[in-house]
């Protein structure tokens, strides 16, 4: 993976970055029940979303509604 903000800490440390994706593309056992065609690319999308929501959480308050106001 070359994509640094998946870091989450702005890093430009791509084994860094491969390591988290990996530990990540471990399928939980939810995942594992339903299946996965490419953990890793599941694995780079949920952490670039969190980390999207972790850089500005005042816009995923606005956005979510399992956020209370």
């Amino acid at each position: 993976m070359t994509n640094s903000s998946a870091s989450g800490d702005g890093s430009q440390n791509p084994a860094a970055d491969d390591e988290r994706v990996a530990a990540r593309a471990d399928l939980l056992p939810e995942d594992e029940s339903v299946g996965s065609d490419d953990p890793q690319a599941q694995a780079e999308t949920i952490l670039a979303d969190s980390d999207e929501r972790t850089a500005h959480p005042e816009q995923t308050r606005r956005e979510s509604p399992q956020t209370p106001d």
